[in-house]
């Protein structure tokens, strides 16, 4: 077993240390700004305008000569991500219309890198595949989680630790550290992803040790989640740590209850930018990630979002991922 792989066993364990802290909420006297804190004592502000002044970083010729001639002759990286409002990853800013977060700001460094101008399209989250699968888009940077399932169609380039969040009303003294936590309860998650999977597993769980299995709700979109589990129609929402801390930091309605590794408990979940199998662009990709990982400008996106916590210290091709089968 590597050490990498190691140290991601070791901190893959419930109760991860890395969740999120984020606090105060969105100031509109101060030019669409909120302001959150990686670590304790440490705060930082979020800028939610649409004038982002990403931070950018310059071409590798070295790097750029290896993404396939088809894409350097086009000259624009096709970068897909979720159209879902999903803050600090992916959401519009505040006029409703820019793209902005923390996915299209590491695509667009990536872009520069591969000397390619980022054109960044956001579509629904089952559509990311679709497209993958038929060459319409490069990339996908859409906090997509390596899994042993998609390996078998994409290829993965890791850029950010993955941990997920349960996520309940504010006050409601829920606490989950297991399946047994969830057993009977009522849990939202988004289809088709990561989270479903584990969710799932710990349910079947739930039902070969004599407990009640989880009772397991679909909704279009974020505020319809919210709006149940306001209401107390859900118990929990089950979704990805950073949105889930971001969620109840700046609205003060919801709180995160417990958190768990997006890869199970024997392996640390990755994110990673995904691409059809075999493309010829994840090692370019990977280069890139691990040429702005070095000079900095990596870990700058990372604290601007508020995800110091979830950095890594290497790009990796085609890690372990979420086992088939998670036992």
């Amino acid at each position: 077993m590597s050490t990498s792989i190691t140290r991601r066993t070791a901190a893959a364990a419930l109760g991860l240390a890395t969740a999120l802290v984020l606090a105060a909420c969105s100031n509109p006297d101060d030019g669409g700004t909120t302001e959150v804190a990686a670590t304790p004592g440490s705060k930082t502000k979020i800028n939610i305008s649409p004038d982002q002044n990403r931070i950018t970083t310059d071409k590798v010729d070295s790097i750029a000569a290896e993404v396939p001639e088809k894409i350097r002759k086009r000259g624009t990286l096709e970068i897909v991500d979720s159209s879902g409002s999903a803050a600090p990853l992916t959401f519009y800013a505040t006029d409703n219309k820019t793209v902005i977060g923390v996915e299209p700001d590491l695509a667009s460094l990536v872009a520069d890198v591969l000397g390619l101008k980022p054109h960044i399209n956001t579509v629904s989250w089952e559509n990311i595949f679709v497209g993958l699968d038929s060459a319409k888009y490069d990339v996908g940077f859409s906090n997509i989680t390596v899994t042993e399932e998609r390996k078998e169609k994409y290829d993965f380039a890791t850029y950010r630790e993955d941990n997920l969040a349960f996520e309940a009303k504010k006050g409601s003294g829920l606490k989950v550290t297991g399946p047994e936590d969830v057993a009977g309860r009522t849990v939202a998650v988004g289809s088709g992803t990561n989270q479903e999977k584990l969710l799932i597993e710990w349910s079947k769980e739930n039902e070969k040790a004599g407990r009640k299995p989880v009772n397991i709700k679909y909704y279009q979109n974020d505020s319809d989640t919210y709006l149940a589990l306001q209401s107390g129609r859900i118990d929990l929402y089950l979704g990805p740590n950073p949105t889930a801390a971001y969620h109840a930091a700046t609205t003060g309605k919801t709180e995160v209850v417990g958190t768990y590794s997006g890869a199970g408990s024997t392996l640390q979940g990755l994110i990673a930018a995904t691409t059809k199998k075999d493309s010829g662009l994840v090692k370019p990709l990977a280069d890139a990630l691990n040429h702005v990982i070095d000079n900095g400008t990596y870990a700058k996106v990372l604290q601007r979002w508020g995800l110091s916590d979830e950095a890594v210290t290497k790009a990796e091709i085609n890690p372990p991922g979420l086992p088939k089968t998670n036992k």
